[in-house]
């Protein structure tokens, strides 16, 4: 007889332990201080990957630009390069070596005046980017005023009120005044025509924005360098401009060629960023920032370290992360091309034009973009809509399963109210029709009612940018 099927003579027994049974899973486990003992990979895996069953469905979720879904080669080398430190140079050249050819393939796309040995670097995400080339500015800023005898205690930075928060994090964090232009009417971004009026001499720069949060518009970068420009021929302060293009900026190189320049071609553009985990294409989470040239880059930014074997220069505000995303983005590189980012965005696109325009069909919105610039739109209810407000029907939407934030717009137009629709790479035209078909029911649902919706107070809905 086989020894685990032998009797109680036998002395040898048959461990039973089936999942959901075991040490762990039959107790409730501490959530707030480590538990004492140990207990096995299985039950500690099953543990989490309940609890993180409880989150959304990122398919459905059409709030984020935040890239949901990569191939499973891409999977594959990011789990390959998660113990690669992206900071450890000298222990990782080949890891180095890649973001390198990232940098140089960025500023080729974005048309640098050298794009071989363009000047760059990898971040944690577009925030961090924004950080840096914020940094930069100042930096450069300070060191002018101070050469030219003047004071360089309070720089400023102008930017339209509909900025991402992260410019908000860089005034506050490094103590330079933000300037907001305001939104007027239906133009909801920063315009040249109201730009001029904020800019001194302390004034370290200006942020465009290709690809506005609240409804994916382009800020119009060729006129507002012209601004600039004229500005300083007319003998007042030469203002550099960035260009935050964290998510128009790997969109507009391939699949809006003949909008105006907007890149390193305007020689008033001194750096650009962009998110490489929103239409870039890669999970969460990496970030670019490349300069025009070294100029553009003050040399006490760049820190050099020796501990961890030879000489590594590094510009970050953080030190050790991962190298499986910079890595990630290289592969997406390789792998789709010109022509796979084109076809990928431009489907996109076209998933938003969809949508939007059938949202239009109903009669029910206004829309306030339509996808035509980023891929996505904003839309919001008709001035007689009574029954419901936009925060009633994100709400109804999450009954399907579907995340649609809606919260008002900039300062000046808080008066407005709207949703958004994000289109990633994954949102299907099938699943664009299932969300159409749960918008018409939610419709159906308030038409119902036998009076409109209570409201205590309206919230906005999470505001993921």
């Amino acid at each position: 007889m086989s020894p685990l099927h032998s009797g109680a003579d036998g002395g040898a027994h048959l461990s039973v332990n089936p999942v959901f049974a075991r040490t762990g899973e039959r107790e409730a486990v501490p959530k707030y201080r480590m538990r004492e003992a140990p207990m096995q990979p299985s039950t500690a895996y099953q543990i989490v990957h309940d609890e993180v069953s409880m989150d959304g469905n990122a398919r459905f979720n059409l709030a984020t630009f935040v890239t949901t879904w990569m191939e499973d080669e891409a999977t594959r080398l990011m789990t390959e390069s998660f113990q690669k430190n992206m900071i450890d140079k000298d222990e990782y050249p080949q890891t180095a070596e890649i973001e390198k050819r990232c940098v140089a393939m960025l500023a080729d796309l974005w048309n640098a005046p050298d794009a071989e040995n363009a000047v760059g670097t990898s971040a944690i995400g577009s925030s961090e980017a924004c950080m840096l080339a914020g940094m930069a500015l100042k930096r450069r800023w300070q060191v002018a005023r101070k050469a030219a005898g003047k004071p360089a205690d309070a720089p400023n930075i102008v930017f339209g009120s509909n900025v991402q928060v992260v410019w908000e994090k860089f005034a506050r964090y490094w103590e330079v005044e933000p300037r907001y232009v305001p939104v007027e009417g239906d133009v909801f971004h920063l315009t040249p025509d109201r730009m001029t009026d904020y800019i001194d001499e302390n004034t370290i720069g200006v942020v465009a924005i290709l690809g506005s949060t609240y409804d994916g518009s382009y800020e119009p970068v060729s006129e507002i360098a012209a601004a600039l420009d004229a500005l300083a021929d007319g003998g007042g302060p030469d203002v550099p401009l960035h260009i935050d293009g964290a998510s128009g900026g790997f969109v507009a190189p391939f699949i809006q060629k003949d909008m105006p320049a907007w890149d390193f071609r305007l020689p008033r553009v001194a750096s650009i960023s962009a998110s490489g985990h929103k239409y870039g294409l890669v999970y969460p989470g990496v970030g670019w920032v490349l300069w025009r040239e070294a100029a553009n880059v003050p040399e006490d930014l760049i820190f050099h370290v020796n501990y961890l074997g030879g000489d590594m220069p590094t510009l970050a505000l953080n030190f050790s992360r991962p190298g499986s995303q910079v890595v990630a983005q290289y592969y997406n590189f390789l792998r789709l091309g010109l022509e796979g980012y084109r076809l990928v965005h431009q489907t996109c696109q076209d998933v938003a034009l969809h949508m939007s325009s059938a949202i239009e069909a109903t009669g029910r919105f206004r829309l306030i973009t339509r996808g035509d610039e980023l891929p996505l739109f904003a839309f919001a209810l008709n001035e007689d809509e009574k029954r419901f407000t936009v925060y009633d029907l994100s709400a109804k939407l999450r009954e399907w399963g579907w995340q649609v934030p809606a919260y008002t717009m900039p300062p000046n137009r808080e008066d407005l109210s709207i949703l958004r629709v994000v289109v990633r790479n994954g949102l299907s035209h099938d699943m664009a029709d299932m969300f159409l078909e749960d918008l018409q029911k939610a419709l159906a649902w308030f038409d119902d009612l036998d009076a409109p919706m209570p409201h205590a107070r309206e919230t906005p809905t999470a505001f993921a940018h």
